[in-house]
């Protein structure tokens, strides 16, 4: 017969079976997202990124978890906010936007990176080359920083009688002068001038657009930046209450009503950033992985937004569209 302590002892050990199995079991990874906007604006970015990580086999709260990290558009915050995710030892860090790549770059050079920016990576110095990143920081280039001349011919095209086309800009952007000088270089070729208005808050968006009305400027450019991106809603809305046709650089912005826009879409472009997390999860290395770069440049119109504004959409822009919402 076994003796109680023998008993005992037999059933201490079984008990603890599970909890040393629980233990030998990988921990989850953690996937530290840090963006310089606000949750309330993010829904594309999270979609796209969601989206490419369930591709790759990754559902968040099943297999994965995610650490958010927003610095509600000040900047000065994503450092604190990037050491704050070093510190949690996150598996990889998702650095949507230039800000918080150069933010997360700073803060690690063992945690993988991938970054989502508006133009070259190289001379950003985010990595070495396209190809061949080096480092641990990888992602995607959206080119959107080189759009602006072209999206101010395609507008010029939409609104030819226009002799003055406002281009907002924040002037905190790593590529506020560059993308500024590219616009200014194409003006004169189409015959045009250009009102630079510059916004980093809320309050200098609404001046912006006062500055349009007074100067009586046509139609208005608006320039790829995370803090325009995050106010959507409120562009669009400026827009329409001034009359004043505008082109955006993102897809979203004609989706949620705006006008016409030329570029990348956020949603893709996140879903790629999303498959790149993926396969960092599985093991593979960002050195190794080119970085991407934007193949599809859409041209999307919305109809109803025209038609509220009293124009009317060329042929010629109708038949290259991309898409064209009615």
């Amino acid at each position: 017969m076994m003796k109680r302590r023998e008993f005992i002892s037999l059933l201490g050990g079984a008990a603890a079976w599970p909890l040393a199995a629980r233990a030998q079991q990988p921990a989850m990874p953690v996937i530290g997202y840090l963006n310089f906007g606000s949750p309330e604006s993010d829904t594309p970015r999270l979609t796209g990124l969601r989206r490419g990580l369930n591709e790759s086999g990754y559902v968040e709260g099943r297999n994965f978890v995610i650490e958010y990290r927003w610095a509600g558009n000040q900047v000065d915050r994503l450092p604190a906010l990037a050491a704050d995710l070093v510190q949690l030892q996150v598996t990889v860090i998702v650095a949507a936007g230039v800000p918080p790549a150069l933010a997360a770059k700073a803060a690690t050079t063992r945690i993988p990176i991938v970054f989502s920016v508006a133009a070259d990576p190289v001379q950003l110095g985010l990595v070495a080359s396209l190809n061949r990143p080096g480092g641990n920081l990888t992602g995607f280039n959206g080119f959107v920083g080189e759009l602006g001349a072209k999206g101010l011919a395609l507008l010029h095209e939409l609104v030819p009688s226009t002799a003055t086309i406002g281009f907002l800009v924040n002037p905190n952007n790593p590529l506020f002068e560059l993308t500024t000088r590219d616009v200014l270089a194409a003006a004169p070729v189409l015959g045009l001038k250009v009102q630079i208005l510059k916004a980093s808050t809320d309050r200098e968006i609404d001046a912006a657009f006062v500055s349009l009305v007074q100067s009586r400027t046509g139609a208005l450019l608006v320039g790829g930046d995370p803090f325009f991106n995050n106010r959507i809603e409120r562009l669009i809305e400026l827009a329409a209450r001034h009359a004043i046709p505008t082109m955006y650089l993102f897809r979203e912005f004609v989706v949620a009503g705006g006008l016409i826009s030329y570029g990348t879409s956020l949603i893709e472009q996140y879903r790629q950033v999303g498959l790149y997390t993926g396969r960092i999860l599985k093991g593979e290395k960002p050195a190794d992985l080119p970085v991407i770069q934007a193949t599809k440049l859409e041209l999307v119109i919305n109809l109803k937004t025209a038609k509220a504004l009293g124009l009317q959409i060329p042929d010629r822009l109708l038949a290259i569209a991309d898409e064209v919402i009615e």
